[in-house]
């Protein structure tokens, strides 16, 4: 085969792979379920809020709780968005 060839069908496997891995973007996430509820708000510990990248396309909210358990939210959810306004105006009012 000659070396053009053999150039050709590397530069066509390369513009494959990478057309592949930009369809499976929004596959690699943290959150492949979602909780629709939150069970005990004084039980939980650590929320981290994860933004959208080009990894994940979406928000994702992880709550760890005090048992150590972890799980996910809805970012959607009323209750969740509740959470998320308190702690934000917790961070925004000054400490003297």
């Amino acid at each position: 085969m000659s070396s053009i060839i053999k150039l050709f069908l590397l530069l066509a496997a390369v513009v494959c792979i990478s057309k592949a891995q930009l369809n499976e973007s929004g596959q690699q996430c943290l959150c492949q379920r979602v909780r629709k509820s939150i069970s005990a708000r004084s039980e939980i510990k650590d929320i981290q809020i994860y933004p959208a990248t080009v990894f994940c396309n979406k928000v994702e909210i992880v709550v760890t709780m005090n048992s150590g358990l972890r799980y996910c939210l809805d970012p959607q959810l009323k209750a969740v968005k509740k959470i998320l306004v308190n702690i934000m105006q917790k961070k925004s009012t000054p400490t003297a």
